[in-house]
């Protein structure tokens, strides 16, 4: 049997020293070297990533049982801040310690591997929604997706974060200046 990927976080952390952490404390930043993992026991960890325009991204938010930053476990630096959003408590253990338990618990690799998809689509989605106009993120979803099946139109308008009546607009543009 598999276990969901939050079982398997628990049973790995189950043993693992507790750190606790104020509303507003950083776990981590972003360059910083990746050298242990954290879990989420109380409270809620925010991934953060400061834009160009000094405005901020965020990737996740990691609640109670949830790891934090789980793709870092395979990376030498973090991709964004880690920022707790209450007072929290945090369950840590060293990245090897992690990495080790993957490869002897039964099923963590397959649902390590679903969760890897599962965020790489979001990764996806999130830059295609970073893209200011409604015309770049139409075409960035076409270049990911294609066009959907008839009917599922409304469905990529909220995938872009537009109105569907908005999408519509943009398509009747393009039709128009192909004919």
């Amino acid at each position: 049997m598999i276990l969901i990927m939050s079982d398997i976080w628990m049973e790995i952390f189950v043993g693992a020293p507790d750190q606790s952490y104020g509303r507003g404390a950083s776990v981590f930043r972003r360059d910083d070297r990746v050298s242990q993992a954290y879990l989420v026991r109380e409270g809620g960890v925010r991934l953060v990533r400061t834009l160009a325009d000094g405005g901020e991204l965020t990737l996740h938010q990691a609640l109670p049982g949830s790891l934090v930053a789980e793709a870092s476990i395979f990376a030498d630096q973090y991709h964004c801040d880690a920022i707790c959003d209450v007072p929290s408590r945090l369950a840590v253990l060293s990245r090897a310690d992690v990495t080790s338990a993957l490869h002897s618990t039964e099923g963590a690799l397959v649902a390590l591997a679903q969760s890897a998809r599962e965020i790489q689509a979001l990764r996806a989605r999130l830059e295609v929604m970073r893209l200011k106009t409604l015309c770049t993120r139409l075409d960035a979803y076409l270049d990911l997706h294609g066009p959907p099946e008839t009917g599922r139109w409304v469905q990529v308008a909220d995938w872009i974060g537009v109105t569907p009546a908005a999408l519509y607009r943009e398509l009747a543009r393009r039709r128009k200046e192909i004919d």
